[in-house]
């Protein structure tokens, strides 16, 4: 059985259009956000959830956390229906949008973590370790007096996620948590959740639009549009179709002896990582990313002259998103 089971998933909001001129009332439409999607997500799986805005990727997740309930279709996590059994359901999930704080805005983050502690009702010893294991992984521990309005956008983030790990969720939901972040804030977050995710088995599902964290991050993606979902699998195999990319930059945590390259594919040491060129109908992107993979912990990964955003962007003109 699955960790994550939606089947036929729905939702529609009802929006009021803008009032046109020399009319009292504005005119309603439906839209249909969610128009059946499915799918499965098994445990401890690192997720990307992809698609262009208004796609539905927010409202699953609002779904999936409890926040909405559908209008038709369901949903399990851990064999818990979300937005029937709330209280219980939070105490196993951990949820970061990135524009949105849990954090009280005007006080140091440690006394948020110590109402966090009281509301999830955590055992001081669990907490004190935790918080301790976090703050060093995250590198709070000199911000742990400061109010969360003085920190910068990639200490709030690094914050938010402290806070939404304390209860050690078996699942975390991310909604863009690298919006507006500089490069080296991104890495730091990847990072950590590569980290969160194999430590602790944490099933990790992630919405964004940087593809860039998708490649470096998640073996599995799902694209959603029009509210439905139109791929899950492979992102290699999702851009093959897409693919005009001739070279690829790359840099691993560590050494990367073990790294195995066919013929045609040539490959130069850098200061920074590995630049690779190569011939697309000889050695397909897919096959290379899978290669790149296996060779150790992916820190960045770049396509040149196109990267991924492009190529995404591509897929979504095409697919008329």
């Amino acid at each position: 059985m699955s960790y994550i089971e939606v089947n036929n998933l729905k939702k529609d909001f009802l929006v009021k259009k803008k009032r046109e001129k020399g009319k009292l009332l504005r005119e309603k439409e439906i839209v249909h956000a969610l128009k059946g999607v499915s799918f499965t997500v098994d445990k401890g799986e690192l997720v990307g959830y992809i698609g262009p805005n208004g796609a539905g990727k927010s409202t699953t997740v609002k779904i999936l956390s409890g926040i909405l309930t559908p209008d038709g279709g369901q949903a399990q996590v851990g064999g818990i229906v979300p937005w029937n059994e709330r209280k219980k359901h939070v105490k196993n999930i951990g949820v970061v949008f990135g524009q949105r704080s849990q954090l009280w805005w005007d006080v140091p983050i440690v006394d948020s973590y110590l109402l966090l502690k009281d509301i999830y009702r955590i055992p001081t010893k669990d907490y004190e370790s935790r918080l301790k294991e976090l703050t060093q992984a995250l590198e709070l521990e000199p911000l742990m007096r400061t109010p969360l309005r003085l920190l910068s956008l990639g200490q709030r983030m690094r914050a938010e996620l402290c806070g939404s790990l304390l209860h050690r969720p078996e699942l975390l939901f991310l909604d863009e948590p690298t919006i507006g972040l500089d490069a080296v804030s991104k890495l730091s977050l990847r990072e950590f959740l590569k980290w969160e995710n194999r430590e602790y088995g944490t099933t990790i599902m992630l919405t964004t639009h940087d593809m860039e964290d998708i490649a470096a991050l998640c073996s599995r993606v799902m694209v959603l549009g029009h509210g439905k979902k139109l791929f899950d699998g492979k992102l290699g195999d999702l851009l093959e179709r897409y693919d005009n990319v001739r070279n690829v930059w790359v840099k691993y945590d560590g050494d990367v002896s073990g790294l195995r390259l066919p013929e045609g594919v040539e490959c130069m040491r850098e200061e920074d990582g590995l630049k690779l060129s190569y011939d697309p109908s000889r050695f397909p992107t897919s096959q290379l990313l899978g290669a790149l993979q296996d060779a150790g912990n992916i820190r960045e990964l770049t396509l040149q002259p196109e990267n991924t955003d492009h190529l995404i962007a591509a897929m979504y003109k095409e697919l008329d998103l």
